[in-house]
């Protein structure tokens, strides 16, 4: 069964978009069967993975809003070796045409029901803002990776986003968990980027990823070629970043796996 992250914060541009396509091509480089679901209406992860938003047949509006199958809607990457459920501006009527939906904060995640065996890792590329989209996400997801800059505001716009995640597990998703809180646009010599890694550190602990995302210019040139980093530029910071979090992320997913074995042994043991 696919583990499902959600990639999000209500503040635009930290590098959601960014860190969805190149950490999807960066877990697509393990050899593991990944699917990107761009959830803007603006498709700017659709765009930067070589898809064509405005000639999709599909997109995830269709998903949503008229049911139809995902496994109708999602195309091929085929340069950045994962799948994608795109996204373009039809996507923005669907929070209107859902209001009055039964249920409508689930319908990703009945979708993603039928193809979750599909998938290693299902990651969801978020809308800056805390709507009905978003809800979907994390009502679909299991985990929540959250990029930040590491400035005074961001850790104001965190402390509401954390409030969102837990209401959302208290009311309609009981197992979702913040997965990891991501510094990106890092600079180290940076007194006040310091400051706020102490302060995210003193309050989340080794849910702060150890691996940062340094401001690099091949890394923002990228997407206007329709390209993962690690297929523009794959000695790039960025690119060397971006795999050091794949790393990452395999490996606190399969130390999650090996806790949850150990516990449901000494269940039933």
């Amino acid at each position: 069964m696919a583990k499902v992250y959600a990639i999000t914060n209500q503040k635009g541009g930290v590098g959601k978009t960014t860190t969805s396509v190149n950490l999807a091509a960066s877990l697509a480089a393990t050899k593991r069967r990944i699917l990107l679901i761009d959830l803007d209406p603006q498709g700017n992860a659709t765009m930067g993975c070589g898809v064509d938003k405005s000639s999709v047949e599909y997109s995830v509006y269709d998903v949503l809003v008229a049911n139809k199958p995902i496994i109708e809607c999602i195309v091929d990457a085929p340069e950045c070796g994962f799948s994608i459920l795109p996204s373009n501006q039809d996507l923005t009527a669907a929070e209107v045409e859902l209001i009055n939906e039964i249920g409508r904060e689930f319908r990703l995640r009945e979708a993603l029901n039928a193809v979750a065996d599909q998938y290693d890792y299902v990651l969801i590329d978020c809308p800056p803002s805390l709507n009905m989209l978003t809800v979907n996400a994390l009502a679909a997801a299991t985990g929540v990776i959250i990029p930040m800059q590491c400035e005074y505001y961001a850790l104001e716009g965190l402390s509401a986003l954390i409030n969102t995640v837990n209401r959302v597990k208290q009311l309609i998703n009981p197992t979702l968990e913040i997965e990891g809180i991501l510094r990106t646009m890092y600079d180290g010599r940076n007194g006040l980027t310091n400051q706020v890694t102490d302060e995210l550190r003193r309050h989340f602990g080794n849910k702060v990823y150890s691996t940062v995302i340094p401001r690099n210019v091949r890394l923002a040139e990228a997407p206007s070629h329709g390209l993962p980093i690690l297929f523009y530029d794959k000695q790039s910071k960025g690119a060397l970043a971006y795999l050091a979090l794949a790393g990452e992320v395999l490996r606190r997913a399969t130390a999650q796996d090996t806790g949850a074995n150990t516990q449901a042994e000494q269940i039933h043991g």
